[in-house]
């Protein structure tokens, strides 16, 4: 089974969606994880956002990089900041997507930037899927 690692800063919002798209997608085919330079926690409006698309991601925990060991087969980068790759990783992809966590405003303008973001992840997460079969 192929194995494909998400990373962004926190692996608190982005790198938790793209793991819950493809563990929905595609997960019986791949062995997926997300991790973040430093772990922190998973935002309960990333939870929130994916909840409404069906997927739940609220067991889903926070790690490190350096908890996630290395010689990945697909790592994708998925924050607008330089993330460090683990070595022996394979295929190496870098999708830029804002920090929804960084979005100022009411609970709701704040939960429409997660959605936005989470959508473009999703788009993104599909045609990974199709694209390493």
């Amino acid at each position: 089974m192929k194995r494909v690692l998400f990373l962004c800063s926190h692996n608190a919002a982005r790198s938790q969606m793209a793991e819950g798209f493809l563990r929905k997608y595609a997960g019986d085919r791949f062995v997926v994880e997300s991790a973040g330079t430093k772990a922190t926690k998973v935002h309960p409006l990333a939870v929130r956002a994916m909840s409404e698309v069906g997927v739940d991601i609220a067991g889903q925990r926070s790690k490190s990089v350096d908890d996630v060991g290395e010689a990945w087969d697909v790592v994708v980068t998925v924050c607008d900041a330089n993330c460090p790759i683990p070595p022996r990783s394979g295929l190496k992809l870098r999708w830029s997507f804002p920090d929804p966590a960084l979005a100022g405003g009411a609970e709701e303008d704040r939960l429409a930037a997660f959605r936005t973001v989470r959508d473009g992840i999703e788009k993104r997460v599909r045609s990974l899927a199709a694209r390493l079969g």
